[in-house]
């Protein structure tokens, strides 16, 4: 089989080729998923940043991966593609990990909602709109290419903003193109290890439903019994992980549920909204710089040396993750289970996994809602349990949101459906309807200001 990485030059991207040489096999035995692939195709719009990820790579693949089964130099061969369409000519599976425009536009898309008085996050609020803008059409290029050089191959979708841009690519792909996150993993286990859960238990359950980056946990089942209310009432366990921390013990009690960490910008608005205004550089400015000096220096000195590199750069980037939240709580820091677990890396690999074997297996993943939340429509991504075979991922049945959590779904929703519009239609009006309806942007005044400057008006 073969693998294409579209934004092979992306700084992530070594995290899944680890995932994949520490693979220790299928469950019920089979060799590690990694000897079924031939070889990782990068491709990137930027050939320099593509042949540094590419050396990262090697360098995993000569220390035989970190814990991984393999020895030295084991593991599929890595080449980077001259142009997209040779990269995914054939493809069996496809990851997408495109960011238009670079950190560089990304901090500026931050810099421009600080500026106005909203927040300014990558995902949430102006900073998705205008990253969607950018980012949708290149997207719906991409997906159109994909049905044309490899008809069969699954797509798995890691861009941000993750649901919008799963949602565009479905127009072309339907079902064959799946949108992963690292955050709802990553909350069921916290909250399993809280409960005094194994979170690889076969037996632990859960319910999550919402949208990319705005989610909530609603069950959490272990022999049949849903220990989440017990969770809820236990303040020292809500203390000990970081969605307790965040949210604070009484507010997820108020609110009957444990929320996706994202969905502290929208609760707390005024409390994210201080600490951006008294930062000095926003998350996007930290990483475009962070991440420009780590590929001019791994450009300057020998390949051998990338993979060193990258790792210090890595563990300096995870450490800082959502730190303005953490800082607006008590200045914690992140836990050492959650720098050490991984994260999209895993979900994705386990949903290649599940596919080229039929594993039957439920992962938490963006899907079309195909009647799951009756307020929305059949075609809208959601991000919920999903059903993972040799048919794709389906979501499984659930309770409808409630009235607060449906409210605001529907709400993001429609800012998303309408930045998709501007961004294939060229709509101004969309576009200015997809800021102003947003929850996290208060203003139609503000958000047309927001769209003059970011166009340079």
């Amino acid at each position: 089989m073969r693998l294409s990485i579209i934004g092979g030059g992306g700084f992530r991207v070594p995290l899944v080729y680890r995932a994949l040489l520490t693979d220790g096999g299928a469950e019920g035995g089979g060799p590690p998923f990694s000897r079924l692939f031939s070889d990782i195709v990068l491709y990137d719009a930027d050939p320099a940043r593509a042949e540094v990820i590419a050396a990262v790579l090697r360098g995993l693949r000569d220390t035989g991966g970190p814990g991984g089964p393999g020895g030295p130099g084991e593991g599929p061969a890595v080449r980077v593609a001259a142009d997209q369409d040779e990269a995914l000519r054939d493809a069996d599976f496809v990851f997408c990990a495109i960011r238009v425009g670079g950190t560089r536009a990304r901090a500026r898309d931050e810099r421009l909602a600080v500026a106005e008085g909203v927040l300014g996050q990558e995902t949430a609020g102006a900073g998705g709109v205008l990253y969607g803008l950018r980012t949708v059409p290149v997207a719906v290029r991409l997906a159109r290419r994909v049905r044309e050089l490899a008809p069969r191959a699954w797509v798995i979708n890691a861009t941000n903003p993750a649901g919008m841009v799963t949602e565009a690519m479905a127009t072309v792909l339907g079902h064959r193109v799946i949108g992963i996150c690292d955050s709802p993993v990553g909350l069921v286990r916290r909250a399993a290890r809280a409960a005094g859960l194994d979170p690889a238990a076969p037996a632990l359950g859960y319910d999550y439903l919402g949208l990319n980056h705005l989610g909530w946990l609603r069950t959490l089942v272990h022999d049949g019994r849903d220990v989440l209310p017990d969770l809820l009432a236990d303040s020292d366990a809500l203390g000990s992980f970081e969605e307790g921390r965040l949210f604070g013990a009484e507010w997820l009690r108020a609110l009957g549920a444990i929320p996706n960490e994202y969905l502290y910008y929208y609760y707390f608005r005024r409390e994210s909204l201080e600490k951006e205004w008294e930062a000095t550089e926003t998350r996007g400015e930290f990483l475009d710089r962070q991440q420009s000096q780590f590929f001019a220096r791994a450009a300057a000195e020998p390949p051998a040396r990338a993979y060193e590199l990258w790792q210090a750069a890595r563990r300096e980037r995870d450490e800082t993750y959502l730190a303005e939240a953490r800082e607006a709580t008590g200045g914690w820091q992140r836990d050492a289970e959650d720098l050490d677990e991984g994260g999209y890396e895993g979900v994705a690999l386990a949903t290649m996994r599940a596919i080229h074997n039929d594993h039957r297996v439920r992962m938490i993943l963006n899907v079309r809602n195909a009647g799951t939340v009756t307020a929305l429509p059949d075609g809208a991504i959601i991000e919920t349990v999903c059903e993972v075979g040799a048919q794709g991922a389906h979501p499984v049945a659930c309770l409808e949101p409630g009235p607060a959590e449906l409210g605001l779904m529907l709400l993001v929703k429609a800012a998303e459906r309408a930045t998709i519009e501007a961004a294939l239609t060229g709509s101004e009006d969309a576009a200015w309807r997809a800021l102003a309806l947003h929850p996290l942007i208060d203003s139609p005044a503000v958000a047309a200001r927001l769209l003059a400057r970011a166009a340079g008006r």
